[in-house]
């Protein structure tokens, strides 16, 4: 994994590159057990293509992109996170990380957003976050997807008239309850009308999380009961999802690779596109890249 600043000369090779957005600090779970969140999450979604590599940014902790570093990448991976992507409350980060996703969709990158990220994506291009009506949903979770993906190759090539639906690891209290201008809901369950959305070919958001497994989710149940954040029944009922079989982990990264490879070119020529307008100011800032230092473990998340 690289935490090297993209630059023109860094991608003059050709490979794809990839900024991911961790709006979460690492548990102590995920600190040992995965070497962090940034590693579960690129040990999912690399590709294994050569050249392609990932920078890490922290924008929980303000670290961001540079502006005009933007044209350096493929796409952009927003993770999930303890806080909300909802309400005029928000954390100063929270309103500018939709500033950049608002940003980089009109360059035409691709954006990929996960849980919170998923929300924070909805929220940037104009659609409604708010608490689920159901409260909390944890466990394993089937998904159903809409008959007509005619458009999107990324589920096409993935979905047949044999696959109608896939498990996926869930953890939120929060949901898209109206998508952007212009978006079509992909997905739904029995308990979230919009498990996946897509806004055009290039902004997809996925409520669950492809890149857990079983053990981030039972680790994480653990300490939802353990703070009453969920109840202990509750607690039982997604462990038994968990342990009755787990999620359909390699047909959701399968699904983000090809999302993230589709359309677009390679990070040189992205290089080689117009640069950006200046962004608002609070966007304008000293780029930092994550080296992932221990921190407090969050209550929500990873």
């Amino acid at each position: 994994m690289t935490v090297a600043p993209a630059t023109a000369a860094a991608v003059a090779g050709g490979g794809r590159r990839y900024a991911l957005l961790l709006a979460l600090n690492d548990s102590e779970y995920a600190r040992k057990a995965h070497g962090g969140y940034g590693n579960v999450f690129v040990g999912a979604l690399r590709s294994g293509d050569a050249g392609e590599t990932w920078d890490c940014f922290r924008v929980i902790d303000g670290e961001f992109p540079a502006p005009e570093d933007l044209p350096l990448y493929d796409g952009f991976v927003v993770s999930g996170s303890p806080h909300d992507a909802h309400g005029d409350g928000a954390p100063c980060w929270v309103r500018r990380l939709c500033l950049l996703l608002r940003t980089v969709h009109a360059m035409g990158k691709r954006v990929l957003g996960v849980c919170f990220g998923h929300q924070a994506l909805c929220r940037a291009l104009g659609g409604k976050v708010g608490r689920a009506p159901g409260g909390w949903v944890v466990g394993v979770k089937e998904v159903t997807f809409v008959k007509n993906v005619e458009g999107f190759e990324f589920l096409e090539e993935g979905i047949s008239r044999q696959r109608r639906s896939a498990s996926i690891i869930e953890v939120h209290q929060d949901e898209v309850l109206e998508v952007p201008p212009g978006g079509r809901v992909l997905a739904y369950s029995d308990k979230t009308r919009v498990e996946m959305f897509a806004v055009g070919e290039n902004a997809l958001g996925i409520q669950g999380h492809p890149e857990y497994t079983n053990d981030i989710l039972l680790n994480l149940i653990s300490r939802l009961v353990g703070t009453s954040t969920i109840d202990g029944c509750a607690g039982d009922d997604a462990r038994r999802t968990a342990e009755s079989g787990g999620p359909d982990r390699e047909f959701w990264t399968g699904l983000c690779k090809g999302f993230l490879r589709g359309g677009g070119g390679t990070a040189a020529a992205a290089a080689r596109t117009p640069p950006v307008q200046e962004p608002a100011p609070e966007l304008s800032c000293c780029h930092h890249v994550a080296c992932f230092p221990a921190a407090a473990a969050a209550p929500i998340g990873l």
